[in-house]
């Protein structure tokens, strides 16, 4: 292997160091950060350019060279070469295969600006990776192999970096090297790209010829492309580039104050102040400031950061702000300029990049998660996909993985939010799976939906608590699960009756009977079950607001969509009764027949056979119906009803 000359220290600190170390540090805390990802098709190059770049701004130690000659003995990809992607690729799956797996983040820095790289993955099946580096990105450094030209996934990831909101696109065209450094091979590709970015609204890009593995272009120009410094080409390296372009957080200062507050900061009796990242705009001491979704105003007395006091801060700065009034504010909450604060709405329109391996299921309830607040949300069917390589929009039943889609959000309560095209930071969100804790999608709010501005809650004279006082009740769902002939309907008409004798106002809510009337347009598709449920639940809410007890007798076979319902009510007012049977009794009983028509295939989608049913972890009540009769179970719920168990 052809060893790097080493005689020369590896690592060239800036002069400025020997010289005077504390004006070195003043001149490095202030430069400025750009952040940008690599992306493009598979071996496109994108790791290792980041190597080239880590070892030209002289961000490797001697030991890591060292590292770097013997890694590349053992597993790189360039014969006797160094391979420079080995800096960035560490995953063990990532060397045997000579691909990216995982974003890789790295830094590095010139005397001019302060760096850092996401690379991203080029499989389409870690799509979803790549969107996570992008997020917080700048700049977008889409590569692309000379030999193969635009492949589906630059423009896949070209697309994404479009929607997610990167208007500073480099296209690199890397590999020149081994196409003879052709002028005519750069201009067929660049102009190849130029179409397909101009149809999905890319207004501009900076082409480069590159070579990763040689390091033309990349910090000086290469005497191997002498056409390159024509008038129509940019004429400029790519780190020259890196340096020049403007950083998002420029852009966002010159926006009006917006500010999430991540916590309360109460060090001691005589301090209080709200601390947080700027998302756009400026601050300092004597703002008129406005916190939403409260609306409550006040004015900025102190803005403080790490080390001491502020006259100003701006967008990119984490501070803590103190008010001139005690208002309420908390995590959650958002500060902005007092005359021109954002909106607050529960409904929108949203672009969602679907990342979890399980596909969307319209109607259930994911945590939505944008800055730093938290809500409840349900995903409706998409109005349609997003064909990335022919950009045709396809009619679509819900969101596969990796899938584009653009769906209505609904959350359970008004946040505070900007559209994703004016504010990253209050317009994009993710999703979480409330059992799993698994983020399944990444959102953008394009707007919020008319209906959400124009329908608000009407204030009314008689609220529940008089309600339940005329009836001398507190009001609750006794909420029946179980397998189909467990012996819910029966229990729950016992326990009414028993209430009914007790002269409690009760209202039944059974499965069958619902469906003849309110929920007569569901199936019992996984969707429909859910919207089912979510109608029960509203309904139930309703009937508990006129002080009633409300027992209901449902399979409802999902713990997403129990919680959903228990997460309308008010705490202690959910009672979930497990009724708990066995398949094999529940199955021996079958009084309709409908595990009978199940097995031999003529019943779709029924629980227990082929749709499955999660059974409740933490019920309230657990009904084991082989050690107690219909009559004792119903004794036991309405006594723990009543608060006497």
């Amino acid at each position: 292997m052809a060893d790097i000359d080493t005689k020369e220290p590896v690592y060239v600190t800036d002069k400025l160091i020997a010289e005077d170390i504390d004006a070195y540090l003043v001149s490095h805390e202030h430069k400025t950060m750009l952040r940008f990802i690599t992306c493009g098709s598979v071996d496109d190059g994108k790791s290792t350019l980041i190597g080239r770049l880590l070892y030209d701004s002289k961000m490797i130690f001697e030991d890591q060279l060292d590292a770097l000659q013997a890694d590349s003995r053992k597993v790189g990809t360039q014969g006797q070469e160094i391979d420079f992607a080995l800096l960035v690729d560490g995953l063990a799956a990532e060397r045997e295969q000579g691909i990216t797996i995982d974003v890789a983040y790295r830094f590095f820095n010139t005397e001019m600006r302060k760096f850092i790289v996401a690379d991203c993955p080029g499989h389409e099946q870690y799509t979803r990776n790549m969107v996570t580096g992008a997020s917080t990105a700048d700049l977008a450094v889409i590569l692309i192999d000379a030999r193969k030209g635009v492949l589906v996934q630059t423009r896949r990831h070209s697309y994404l970096c479009h929607l997610i909101g990167i208007r500073n696109i480099v296209l690199a065209v890397n590999k020149m090297d081994l196409v003879g450094y052709d002028q005519a091979v750069f201009d067929a590709i660049v102009k190849d790209y130029s179409d397909f970015a101009a149809s999905i609204g890319i207004e501009s890009f900076t082409a480069l010829p590159i070579s990763g593995f040689k390091g033309d272009n990349i910090t000086t120009l290469s005497a191997n492309t002498p056409w390159y410094s024509a008038p129509q080409y940019a004429g400029t390296t790519l780190v020259e580039h890196l340096e020049t372009v403007e950083v998002l957080s420029s852009v966002d200062a010159d926006k009006p104050f917006r500010m999430p507050v991540q916590w309360v900061n109460r060090p001691n009796l005589d301090f209080r102040g709200f601390s947080g990242l700027i998302a756009t705009g400026s601050v300092k001491p004597g703002d008129k400031i406005r916190v939403l979704p409260s609306g409550k105003t006040s004015t900025i007395t102190r803005v403080v950061a790490f080390d001491g006091d502020l006259d100003e801060a701006v967008a990119g700065q984490s501070v803590t702000v103190c008010f001139e009034d005690e208002i309420d504010c908390s995590r959650g909450s958002v500060i902005s300029v007092a005359d021109n604060p954002p909106q607050a709405a529960d409904q929108f329109e949203s672009t969602i990049v679907w990342l979890a391996d399980e596909a969307l299921i319209p109607g259930r309830a994911y945590w939505l998660k944008l800055g730093t607040q938290m809500v409840s949300a349900t995903v409706q069917e998409p109005k349609y996909t997003v064909n990335v390589n022919t950009m045709d929009r396809m009619a679509a039943k819900t969101l596969e993985l990796n899938a584009i889609g653009v769906a209505e959000v609904t959350a359970d309560k008004q946040i505070v939010f900007e559209p994703y095209a004016d504010n990253r930071m209050l317009g994009g969100f993710i999703l979480i799976d409330k059992m799993t804790n698994a983020t399944v999608a990444a959102g953008m709010l394009n707007f919020s939906l008319r209906r959400s501005q124009n329908v608000h809650w009407q204030a009314v004279d008689i609220d529940r608590k008089q309600h339940a006082g005329l009836k001398n009740q507190k009001p609750a769902v006794l909420w029946f699960t179980g397998l189909s002939g467990s012996g819910k309907s029966t229990i729950a008409n016992l326990v009414e009756k028993k209430l009914h004798r007790m002269n409690r106002h009760t209202f039944l809510l059974d499965g069958d009977n619902v469906r003849h009337g309110l929920n007569k347009d569901l199936g019992f598709t996984e969707a429909d079950r859910i919207e089912n449920i979510r109608r029960v639940g509203e309904v139930a809410k309703l009937m508990t607001d006129a002080g009633l007890i409300v027992i209901t007798a449902f399979i409802s076979p999902f713990q997403a969509d129990r919680e959903m319902v228990r997460s309308m009510m008010p705490e202690g007012e959910f009672i979930e009764v497990f009724i708990d049977t066995p398949l094999k009794v529940a199955e021996a009983r079958d009084v309709k027949g409908l595990y009978k028509k199940a097995r031999s295939g003529e019943l779709k989608n029924f629980t227990g056979i082929d749709s499955p049913y999660e059974a409740p972890r933490n019920p309230e009540v657990r009904i084991d119906t082989t050690a107690l009769s219909p009559e004792e179970a119903a004794e036991l719920i309405v006594n723990t009803l009543l608060g006497d168990v």
